[in-house]
């Protein structure tokens, strides 16, 4: 279990470091359309007659997402101004999240759903599961709650992938369709957002990894008491 735990750290950093070349390569090839990411977002939003989200400029960089709170859709300053493959993959994407709270995506409401839950139990999670550790040949019972929380956030991890994967896409077929990038430009967005994709799937395996380890730690309890 640890050596799998160290796998998926790698592996996580390798995909981060792909991911991050990979845009930074398709940042530099400018769409022959010339719409910046902020004006991509713009179109989108308004080809399905979505008017009451905002685009708008965030700091950082791969900080792009989209709010159902406020109804914003947030890229990073680069995206928001940038002009290229990249810039209208994370574009269409992030939009591509709008798209499916207009249309109520069931997953994105049950996401959504878990997030208040999620950012309470957040907080005092990580206590109650090292406390669960030393605990254990007192009572089961603090790691068994630990175990119960993180739970949810490894259910939330995996709830995250189609939703993640059906707005990028809704985000290609879109682009495609209205003409916003070349074949080559397309084969470039599908390969940025692919990785982008990647991300949260070693994220959702790494959380069951973790689940499964305090699990494990928990079986071990049981036997000895």
């Amino acid at each position: 279990m640890y050596l799998f735990l160290i796998l998926a750290m790698v592996v996580s950093w390798l995909i981060q470091w792909r991911l991050r070349s990979k845009f930074s390569e398709y940042a530099k090839i400018g769409l022959q359309s010339g719409l910046s990411g902020k004006q991509i977002a713009e179109l989108m939003l308004a080809d399905h007659g979505i008017t009451d989200v905002r685009v708008i400029s965030a700091e950082g960089r791969l900080t792009d997402h989209y709010n159902p709170a406020d109804k914003t859709v947030n890229l990073s300053e680069a995206v928001y101004e940038e002009r290229s493959a990249a810039a209208a993959a994370v574009a269409a994407h992030e939009c591509g999240h709008a798209v499916q709270h207009a249309t109520a995506y069931s997953m994105l409401q049950f996401r959504s759903a878990m997030v208040p839950a999620l950012s309470a139990v957040s907080r005092f999670m990580p206590f109650i599961l090292i406390a669960g550790v030393f605990m254990i040949n007192r009572s089961l019972i603090p790691l068994g709650v630990g175990i119960a929380l993180f739970s949810l956030t490894t259910l939330f991890s995996f709830v995250t992938l189609p939703v993640e994967f059906d707005a990028s896409k809704r985000a290609l077929a879109w682009i495609d369709k209205r003409g916003i990038v070349t074949t080559t430009e397309h084969a470039m967005a599908k390969d940025a957002l692919w990785w982008a994709a990647m991300t949260y799937v070693v994220a959702a395996l790494s959380s069951l990894a973790t689940l499964l380890y305090y699990v494990s730690i928990f079986m071990g309890g049981r036997s000895r008491n």
